[in-house]
C-alpha cells in the first residue's frame, strides 16, 4: 500500500470513528428514539448567532403531519449544539470534529435510511430559507410527482444582494441542465425534499465533503430519478458569513464538482 493510501485510510477512519462518537452520544441522550416518516434537517457549523432564530421558525406539523427536526452540528468551537438542545424535541447528532458539509449530509442521509424515514428536508441554519415553505417543498413526494424538489429562488424572490452569486446560480443550472437533460432553474440550492428511497440509492455513490448539491443531484438524474422545483423566497443570513468561501474560490471548486460528478455518472 502507498504512503498515499495509508493517508487516505488513516482519515476514512477517522472520520468513520467520529460520525461512530457522535452517533453513540445521540444514542445515550435519546435511547431508543425513532423518528417521525418526515425529519427535517439542518446542518450547522458554528451559526450560534443563527440556529435559535431558524428553530422558532419552525412550524408545529407540516399541514397535518408530524415531522422530526433534526440538526446535525459539523464540530465547531461555539454554542451551536447547545442552542439547538435547549428546543425540546430538536434531536441532535453533534460531530467532535469538523468534516464537512458534505459529511453531514451524508451521516443524516443514513440515518434517515436506517431509521425508515420516507421524506427529508434540507433547510439551511443561517436563516436563508424560511421554514414556512416546508410543506409546499415537500408537497410534490407526497403527491408522488418529484423524488427531489428543489427550492428555487430564481422562479421565487431573490432577496440577497451578490450579484456574482446569483449570476452563478443561473450559470451552473445552464450547465446542469445540459448534462443531465433536467430543466431546473436553481440546481446549487441546499433547501430540498428528498425521496429516502432515492437516498438509499446513490448513498454510497457520494464523496464529497463539501459542495455535495451538485453530486446528489447529478446522480439522482442519471440513475434516472424525477427531479422538479417550487418557488422559494431566498434571505440574507441573520448574520455572520458563509462558511463556503469568496466567490471566486467557491465557483472553482463548484465546477470541480459538477464536471467530476457527470464525468463518473456518464
Amino acid at each position: 500500500m502507498s504512503s498515499t493510501d495509508i493517508e487516505k485510510q488513516r482519515i476514512t477512519n477517522l472520520r468513520a470513528y467520529a460520525i461512530d462518537q457522535a452517533l453513540g452520544r445521540l444514542n445515550a441522550e435519546r435511547p431508543g428514539f425513532e423518528p417521525e416518516a418526515i425529519i427535517a434537517s439542518i446542518c450547522a457549523y458554528e451559526e450560534e448567532g443563527n440556529i435559535a432564530s431558524v428553530l422558532e421558525k419552525m412550524p408545529d406539523t407540516l399541514d397535518g403531519l408530524a415531522y422530526t427536526t433534526l440538526v446535525v452540528v459539523d464540530g465547531g468551537e461555539d454554542r451551536t449544539a447547545e442552542i439547538a438542545r435547549s428546543f425540546p424535541g430538536v434531536v441532535v447528532i453533534q460531530f467532535p470534529v469538523n468534516l464537512g458539509h458534505g459529511v453531514a449530509l451524508q451521516v443524516t442521509y443514513r440515518y434517515c435510511i436506517d431509521h425508515h424515514v420516507k421524506y427529508v428536508v434540507t433547510l439551511d441554519a443561517d436563516g436563508q430559507n424560511d421554514p414556512a415553505e416546508i410543506p409546499q417543498i415537500l408537497a410534490p413526494l407526497i403527491g408522488d410527482q418529484s423524488d427531489f424538489v428543489v427550492g428555487s429562488r430564481v422562479l421565487g424572490v431573490d432577496k440577497t444582494s451578490d450579484v456574482i452569486r446569483k449570476t452563478g446560480v443561473r450559470f451552473f443550472s445552464f450547465v446542469m441542465n445540459r448534462m443531465t437533460g433536467a430543466n431546473l432553474t436553481d440546481t446549487s440550492t441546499g433547501y430540498r425534499a428528498l425521496r429516502v428511497t432515492m437516498l438509499a440509492d446513490v448513498i454510497d455513490r457520494l464523496e464529497q465533503e463539501q459542495y455535495q448539491t451538485a453530486e446528489l443531484l447529478i446522480t439522482c438524474l442519471k440513475r434516472g430519478w424525477r427531479a422538479g422545483e417550487v418557488p422559494t423566497v431566498w434571505y440574507p443570513r441573520f448574520s455572520g458569513t458563509t462558511k463556503k468561501g469568496k466567490n471566486l474560490l467557491f465557483g472553482f471548486r463548484y465546477t470541480k464538482v459538477v464536471f467530476g460528478t457527470w464525468w463518473r455518472e456518464r
